[in-house]
């Protein structure tokens, strides 16, 4: 029986950096992948939908310019945006693949090809995928089981017609319709996709009265103003009775609360209602792996209830996002093999939501602060002040930033809508993990022209010393407080606290 210092179920973005990280530590390493290296994070997640995503936004931009020229005629081919994906996933598994080689030439790291099953704490039984069955020792083992669509049994999904993101490839065109069940952030994000091209007319159920519901309704308000702009139907607050296909295209019943029943046909659906672990013949019984009643593994800072077995990624019940496992995977192993300078921080986590335009997420926001009863002030500024927004005619936006209410004023949290909105997280995120407060930002020299300039005038608005004043652009710009209890106090230049 061969013996390894470390085993990896999973080859997708937590299990990759688990394996590279034990690497590190001079470990001998077992990568158990049934599927292709890479895992969902690449073929059928974050690289392939956000490639695609990029793709529509400048094929919008090109035709919508409003720059002095208008482009009359381009050919644009389901086939080839699919194919452009591929290759832009293509170079990613590439890479990955070259490190996995090399460790392998060096007899640090065995890949095996096939399905890992826990006969015990140390023991796993792999299923070839060439024919066979191996089993191996291993000292510690991580979980990086990754996830699937989740199916809904009364939906006849057929990955053809109606469809999950795992078959949005295999359509043979821009689709004429398409309804969208799910207004979070996958869902919304294909409504773009697909409304940015025009070639598809997108509809949208969302069982809220708005999209996004765990955002802030400014957020959201906008964010459905703007997919509607584009053509997306939006089924606000409507109950989906039945999703049928019928005659080769989808039919499907809408209740709504005020009692109305609509019934509509398209040509394709788009199930987005969330994603489930792969814990199916995994053997967690014969290990003693213990699940929640939600199906995620009991965990504390990725230790299983088994000393010798760590969850990391999908298979926790932490914020399913690439970066967070990837997170999760080295600090597992930093737990086995070394010893952490600190424990895991989900606070400051950064996110994207590729939508029209793009949203920026780090930290708590308004919803999540009122809910935890906690006082914090904010400042808002709409985009249209940023030279560089107004450079790039792009000012459909803002900043808001939320600190403690008192004299600290330390940062808990910021969401940014608008173009170039992911390059404005990272200064936010370190400073809510050091706990610092808005003042350092106020003073900083940040490039010119940038958009995450924007973060330094919400900062000076906070502290009472803007250069764009919120007495006179009170619309635009905002500064207010929030009591534990809800109560709203409209703030102009930060007072009381105008130091």
């Amino acid at each position: 029986m061969k013996t390894f210092d470390l085993a990896v179920i999973g080859g997708g973005p937590s299990g990759f950096a688990a394996t590279m990280r034990a690497l590190d530590f001079g470990k001998r390493v077992a990568l158990i992948e049934r599927g292709k290296l890479g895992g969902a994070g690449i073929f059928n997640g974050a690289l392939s939908s956000k490639t695609m995503w990029e793709m529509s936004e400048l094929y919008k931009q090109t035709r919508h310019t409003g720059y002095g020229y208008t482009v009359l005629d381009c050919e644009l081919s389901y086939t080839a945006v699919i194919n452009e994906m591929h290759r832009a996933v293509a170079s990613k598994h590439g890479q990955l693949r070259e490190q996995v080689n090399h460790f392998r030439r060096k007899a640090q790291l065995e890949e095996f090809q096939g399905h890992g099953k826990l006969r015990n704490a140390n023991e796993i039984e792999i299923t070839l995928n060439s024919g066979g069955v191996e089993v191996i020792h291993a000292e510690n083992i991580v979980l990086a089981i990754g996830s699937r669509p989740r199916y809904l049994p009364e939906i006849p999904i057929d990955e053809k017609i109606i469809l999950t993101s795992d078959g949005i490839a295999s359509l043979p065109d821009f689709p004429k319709s398409i309804v969208i069940l799910g207004a979070g952030v996958i869902g919304c994000e294909f409504a773009t996709i697909f409304s940015n091209y025009g070639r598809t007319k997108v509809y949208l159920i969302d069982k809220e009265e708005r999209i996004l519901p765990f955002e802030d309704d400014d957020i959201s308000h906008a964010l459905a103003a703007n997919l509607e702009k584009n053509g997306v139907v939006i089924h606000h607050g409507s109950l989906l009775e039945s999703m049928k296909i019928v005659d080769g295209r989808v039919e499907y019943v809408l209740n709504y609360k005020d009692g109305r029943r609509e019934i509509h046909t398209v040509d394709h659906a788009l199930v987005s209602v969330g994603r489930v672990a792969n814990t199916e013949n995994l053997g967690l019984d014969n290990a003693g792996v213990q699940l929640t009643e939600r199906g995620y593994c009991i965990d504390n800072n990725t230790r299983t209830t088994v000393p010798t077995i760590y969850a990391v990624g999908d298979f926790t019940a932490d914020i399913s996002l690439v970066n967070v496992g990837e997170l999760e995977g080295r600090y597992a192993v930093e737990r086995i093999f070394g010893d952490p300078s600190h424990e895991l921080i989900y606070e400051n986590i950064s996110t994207i939501m590729f939508l029209n335009p793009e949203v920026a997420a780090v930290g708590l926001n308004e919803t999540q602060a009122r809910k935890k009863k906690i006082p914090y002030r904010v400042a808002v500024m709409n985009y249209r002040y940023i030279n560089r927004a107004i450079a790039m005619g792009k000012t459909s936006g803002f900043f808001k930033i939320l600190v403690t209410d008192d004299d600290e004023m330390k940062i808990l949290g910021m969401r940014v809508m608008g173009n170039h909105a992911s390059s404005t997280s990272q200064a936010i995120a370190l400073m809510i993990a050091l706990g610092e407060g808005v003042h350092k930002l106020a003073e900083l020299i940040f490039p010119h022209p940038s958009v995450p300039e924007g973060i330094q005038e919400c900062a000076r608005m906070l502290m009472g010393k803007s250069i764009v004043k919120p007495e006179v652009f009170n619309r635009d710009l905002r500064c207010y407080r929030v009591d534990a209890e809800g109560r709203v106090e409209h703030l102009y230049q930060g007072r009381p606290n105008a130091g």
